[in-house]
């Protein structure tokens, strides 16, 4: 049998049938047929194995590039050009600046240790450098963009930016392999680059309160993260290579646009705190049990009426929150279960409430992405909770109140 490819999905293979007698008994000329065979297994064997060489030759040839000297050639190239742009004094002051670094040697061009960036856009060094603590400060609303100096920071480990006007990351962002803390909240970033996949040290990940309306697919690259926060964006869905996240412990998407718990999520599998407040959710996956290791569950200000029984199937579940308004559905062995902290929060607004509230929807539309939402109520829901972890019994029910002072 001769077999010979054609089209993605079928096999032809030439079989050989035989042909009728013709007429006065004489051996006709035998016929060939092809007739198509489909082996998906084989196809998909096939396809799976030159899909996995591919990623070993693409991961071969991001090792070399990173290995490579071009890239350090480059940046030093970089820093020569940008130091003849500046005046003598502040030449002179970034000379200073170097000189005074501990990671400094004579050669090496590269500053070091911590610095901090204010509103006012001084700089300086801690009094006593710590070589373990490299730490990026930027804060103020004055900044647009990042400095051009960091771009030769490469060793940092941390970045703390927030309460500024920058949109985009910079481009150099795939040269810091050693950031282990990335702390963006409260800007007005829109996109997260694809870069962010190379940042393969990644632990703590914080883009709360920006202007994102997508995740990137290259963030399931950074698989040692730990935290992933994406409070306060626009997020309709998170993208299923998340899933490879099996590092995460806490996951908070409050605040966004999610119809329905992402498919990645359930698939986070050392995942102990996950936060889906103030989104569209109507529902819980009926497998959302598979979150073994699950310990706090925020569910309030979500449309629900019910909650699932395969709730109760988490054996180390230890605290859910909901809002009561609506949920009239709930098992018992959750809001009865002593070991557990089952908290209704009852929001009942008034007419005139309501009325508020639509016509904030309606501006909050129609600004779109113009949009800056506030964290005052979560992180006053944050302290709220925080007491009542230490407490042996919680309140079956907090009706929410607001309190005014004038001083």
């Amino acid at each position: 049998m001769e077999t010979s490819w054609c089209g993605p999905v079928a096999i032809r293979a030439q079989t050989q049938l035989p042909s009728r007698p013709p007429v006065g008994g004489a051996m006709g000329v035998d016929r060939r047929r092809d007739v198509p065979v489909y082996d998906l297994s084989v196809i998909r064997g096939l396809w799976e194995g030159r899909a996995s060489k591919q990623r070993v030759r693409e991961k071969r040839e991001r090792e070399r590039r990173e290995k490579s000297a071009l890239a350090r050639i480059e940046q030093q190239w970089q820093y020569r050009i940008y130091c003849k742009t500046l005046k003598r004094d502040e030449r002179n002051a970034l000379q200073r600046y170097l000189e005074r670094s501990p990671n400094h040697q004579p050669g090496n061009n590269q500053p070091g240790n911590h610095t901090d960036i204010g509103a006012d856009g001084q700089s300086g060094l801690q009094t006593e450098p710590d070589p373990e603590n490299l730490v990026f400060r930027l804060e103020g609303d004055k900044w647009m963009s990042f400095p051009k100096e960091l771009q030769w920071m490469t060793y940092l480990k941390e970045w703390h930016v927030s309460h500024t006007r920058i949109q985009r990351l910079p481009e150099f962002f795939d040269q810091f392999s050693k950031l282990s803390v990335l702390n963006l909240a409260k800007n007005q970033i829109c996109e997260v680059p694809a870069d962010i996949g190379k940042l393969r040290s990644l632990k703590q990940l914080d883009l709360s309160y920006n202007r994102l309306m997508k995740v990137p697919v290259e963030l399931g690259d950074c698989e040692e993260l730990e935290r992933l926060e994406l409070a306060g964006n626009h997020l309709c869905e998170l993208p299923f290579e998340l899933s490879s996240l099996k590092q995460l412990h806490l996951l908070d998407v409050s605040e966004n646009s999610i119809p329905s718990v992402p498919v990645c999520v359930l698939r986070m599998e050392s995942l102990n705190t996950l936060d889906l407040s103030n989104n569209r959710l109507r529902e819980l996956p009926q497998d959302m049990d598979r979150l073994e290791n699950l310990v706090t569950l925020f569910l309030h200000k979500n449309p629900m009426s019910y909650l699932p029984h395969c709730l109760t199937n988490i054996s180390g579940l230890k605290m859910v929150i909901v809002s009561g308004d609506e949920l009239n559905c709930i098992p018992t062995r959750i809001c009865s279960n002593p070991d557990i902290k089952f908290i209704r929060l009852y929001d009942s607004p008034t007419q005139q409430q309501k009325q508020k509230e639509e016509e904030a929807q309606r501006k909050r539309r129609w600004k779109g992405a113009e949009e800056q939402r506030d964290s005052s109520e979560k992180e006053f829901l944050q302290a709220y909770v925080s007491t009542l972890t230490h407490r042996e019994s919680v309140p079956y029910s907090t009706t929410k109140i607001s309190i005014s002072c004038q001083l």
